[in-house]
């Protein structure tokens, strides 16, 4: 996804009509994975050609389980991580974690967390109320890379799967106005200020 991302940028820079200083990235739960670690450098100068690095980066309800190598040597540009607190679909925790790590560089990274708030929260078709998703395929897993190009399952030491005893399922989903609310107020400001 991140591959398909750079491609993107790319093709949106060369149409006449784009300002290729004024295109902002935004992805959702794994969409969200995909804003969120394409902010790397190091994937940046392997997978990116084009050299657009996005005004700003989005990243609603992302999956935050793997540590990269050289994770937190990222964009200059603004990262925003939203989350909801109760989501068990994709935890908030790794989140938390990554975002301290980030912080400590002085790179502009904020994280908004939402109480009482469950993964797609944005999602207005769905109820208020969490729902069970029984075939959801949760995870609470903690990922490294190590060595290079290798994703290791830290419980196991070995190469992470999808039969690892850390995936679980029967998540929930529900849809909160105040949390979508906040998050449109707070992109509009972000993307009012990085698009001038």
């Amino acid at each position: 996804m991140i591959l398909d991302l750079y491609r993107s940028l790319a093709i949106l820079a060369a149409h006449p009509r784009v300002d290729p200083n004024r295109i902002a990235v935004m992805g959702f739960s794994r969409g969200g994975q995909a804003a969120l670690y394409a902010t790397l450098k190091r994937f940046q100068r392997m997978w990116n050609p084009s050299g657009i690095d996005p005004a700003a980066y989005i990243a609603l309800y992302a999956p935050c389980i793997t540590t990269y190598i050289d994770d937190t040597q990222v964009t200059d540009h603004p990262i925003r991580i939203f989350h909801g607190r109760s989501d068990d679909w994709v935890e908030i925790a790794p989140c938390r974690a990554y975002f301290n790590r980030l912080r400590v560089t002085s790179k502009d990274v904020q994280m908004i967390e939402y109480p009482n708030t469950w993964h797609a929260f944005d999602y207005s078709s769905l109820p208020s109320k969490p729902i069970n998703v029984p075939y959801a395929q949760t995870t609470h897993c903690v990922l490294k890379e190590e060595p290079m190009g290798t994703i290791i399952n830290v419980a196991t030491h070995k190469p992470f799967t999808y039969a690892d005893d850390c995936l679980g399922r029967n998540a929930h989903v529900a849809y909160s106005v105040k949390a979508t609310r906040a998050t449109e107020d707070a992109v509009r400001v972000l993307l009012k200020k990085v698009f001038e």
